[in-house]
């Protein structure tokens, strides 16, 4: 069950950003304010499509948290790279490579492999310490703040795949507390959801994300912004969900170097797929000749 509902989630998820990252690239809106970008791209109607594909995904995603860890969710949600990539395809209609056919199946095998060797659990009733929590929330905070900070004194690209692994991050955050937050639903229903903080951690890690996310999504191509959101999601997801909810994965050593060389192989298949050439055309093929990007934003100098 839970598969089949993450990488619905994953295929929503996928459209999503592609659909987002089509409207943002021929956003007029220049002056590099992330806001202001918001308020334009707020006015097409085909972003918030993109914005109503996601949250579908993303209530999906948190449908699969309720039903397993975080560790298990986790690598199914970063396939929505893949399904990105299919269906940037058939938008743009490109060949699919062998880069491209050698990625997905490093990011499958990977996710394979770490489950069966991961063997992850779950608490049923995961205790979080308030210190640790409101330290970890600090923590992502501080990391995606300094990304930001260090992006807009850089590249149109750089800047793209900063502002991307920041919004990963945050994305990951929000999967957690969506998890953390489906406990209180179970145990006291729907009323007393948003009387705990980590209702208002999904929201604010949810807003500011997609913020982010959209000034990624303007300053480069969809194959230097999403790889980095796909690659930093399920990472940093895992990660709180140890720390925070008390999952757990095999510490033997060999599992250890097992769990490792399989996160490595999913960050290369990641890379593989996000050179797809239908990654790069898309977002370019729609724009008209007097309103599209410059070559830096596009990716091809910086």
């Amino acid at each position: 069950m839970v598969f089949f509902v993450g990488i619905a989630a994953a295929i929503c998820l996928g459209l999503g950003y592609v659909l987002q990252q089509r409207v943002a690239a021929r956003s007029q809106e220049s002056s590099g304010h992330a806001f202001r970008l918001l308020r334009d791209l707020m006015r097409q109607r085909a972003w918030w499509a993109g914005i109503g594909v996601m949250i579908i995904g993303q209530l999906l995603g948190g449908l699969a948290l309720g039903l397993a860890s975080v560790s298990v969710v986790e690598p199914l949600l970063s396939a929505s790279l893949l399904f990105a990539f299919i269906i940037a395809a058939f938008l743009s209609k490109q060949r699919v490579r062998w880069h491209e056919i050698l990625g997905a199946l490093l990011v499958s095998s990977a996710l394979g492999v770490f489950l069966a060797v991961g063997d992850p659990l779950s608490s049923d009733h995961p205790k979080a310490n308030r210190a640790v929590v409101v330290l970890a929330i600090a923590v992502v905070a501080g990391v995606v703040a300094t990304l930001v900070m260090i992006g807009n004194r850089r590249g149109l690209v750089v800047r793209s795949v900063l502002f991307a692994t920041g919004a990963g991050l945050l994305y990951g955050l929000q999967d957690v507390s969506t998890r953390a937050a489906s406990f209180t639903f179970d145990r006291e229903g729907v009323g007393q959801v948003f009387l705990h903080a980590w209702a208002y951690v999904v929201i604010g890690a949810a807003i500011v994300g997609i913020v982010i996310s959209q000034s990624a999504f303007q300053a480069a191509r969809l194959d230097f912004s999403l790889p980095p959101i796909a690659a930093a999601e399920p990472i940093a997801g895992i990660a709180l969900g140890i720390v925070l909810l008390g999952d757990r994965v095999s510490l033997s050593i060999t599992g250890l170097a097992a769990e490792a060389a399989c996160i490595v192989a999913m960050i290369v298949g990641v890379i593989f797929i996000g050179r797809s050439k239908a990654l790069a055309d898309c977002g370019t093929d729609i724009i008209a000749p007097s309103s599209r990007p410059t070559a830096d934003r596009v990716g091809l100098a910086d």
